[in-house]
C-alpha cells in the first residue's frame, strides 16, 4: 500500500470511529441525576427493536395494581431554551410525552394526578417522569461512507455544519408501588427523532411526533409481558 493510500485509510478508520460511533442508548455521563439512583440498569431491547437502559424488580406484577398516579413528564433540570431548541418546543415536547405515557397505561389502569384521587382499596403505581435532554447530533456515518474519500467528504460535512443531523431527546422515568415506596421498574430511553438536514435546522416537538407512539407500544407491551 502506497504513502498516500495509507494516509487515507487512517483518515477514514479515524472518521468511523469519532463520527460513526452514535450511541443508541444513554451513557452513564448522560444521566441528569432524576432517578434516585440508575443502579442494576441494562440494555434491553423493546418490541419496537429500540434500544432502552431498564431494570424491572424480580416477580414484579403489572397486573396486581389497578391505578397510576402521573400528573405529567417534568423538564429536569430546569429547561435552559436555545436557539435551536427554544422554550415552545420544550412544552410541546413535555405535553406529547406526557400523553404518551397516558395512553401506554390508560388501557389497563385509571391515571390519576395525585394521591388523593386514588380509590379506595386500589394497589397503586406511583410513576414520575422527565425529560432531561433535548438536541440534535450528526447523524452515524452510513456502510458506504465507509469508503476512504466518502469518509473525508462525510467528516468535511460534520466539520461544516452540512451534514444531516437527528433530533434526540432522553427521557428518565421510575415506576415506584405507592404502598412500599419501592422502584418495580425503572427505564432511560434515547429517543430519536426525525432527521434534519443540518445544525442550522431548528428541533420542534412534531419531530418527536412518531418516535413517541413508538414508545408508548413499547411501554405497553412492556406491562402486558410482565
Amino acid at each position: 500500500m502506497s504513502m498516500s493510500n495509507r494516509w487515507i485509510v487512517g483518515i477514514a478508520a479515524s472518521c468511523v470511529f469519532q463520527v460513526g460511533c452514535v450511541s443508541q442508548v444513554a451513557q452513564p455521563e448522560q444521566y441528569s441525576g432524576f432517578l434516585p439512583n440508575y443502579q442494576g440498569l441494562e440494555e434491553q431491547t423493546t418490541s419496537s427493536e429500540q434500544k432502552v437502559m431498564r431494570w424491572v424488580a424480580p416477580g414484579f406484577d403489572p397486573k396486581a395494581y389497578s391505578t397510576v398516579v402521573f400528573k405529567q413528564v417534568e423538564l429536569y433540570p430546569s429547561p435552559k431554551p436555545t436557539q435551536r431548541v427554544n422554550l415552545q418546543t420544550l412544552e410541546d415536547v413535555q405535553a406529547m410525552a406526557s400523553d404518551s405515557i397516558r395512553n401506554a397505561f390508560a388501557p389497563s389502569y385509571t391515571v390519576v394526578s395525585d394521591t388523593q384521587q386514588v380509590p379506595a382499596d386500589s394497589r397503586t403505581l406511583i410513576l414520575q417522569a422527565a425529560i432531561t435532554h433535548v438536541s440534535a447530533n450528526n447523524e452515524g456515518m452510513h456502510w458506504y461512507e465507509v469508503v476512504p474519500i466518502a469518509a473525508i467528504v462525510a467528516t468535511t460535512q460534520a466539520v461544516t455544519g452540512h451534514r444531516d443531523q437527528t433530533a434526540e431527546m432522553f427521557i428518565e422515568a421510575d415506576l415506584i408501588d405507592a404502598k412500599t415506596g419501592m422502584p418495580v421498574a425503572k427505564m432511560v430511553r434515547k429517543v430519536f427523532g426525525e432527521t434534519l438536514e443540518n445544525e442550522s435546522q431548528p428541533v420542534v416537538a412534531n419531530d418527536f411526533k412518531v418516535a413517541l407512539k413508538g414508545m408508548t407500544s413499547d411501554m405497553q407491551a412492556l406491562l402486558n409481558k410482565q
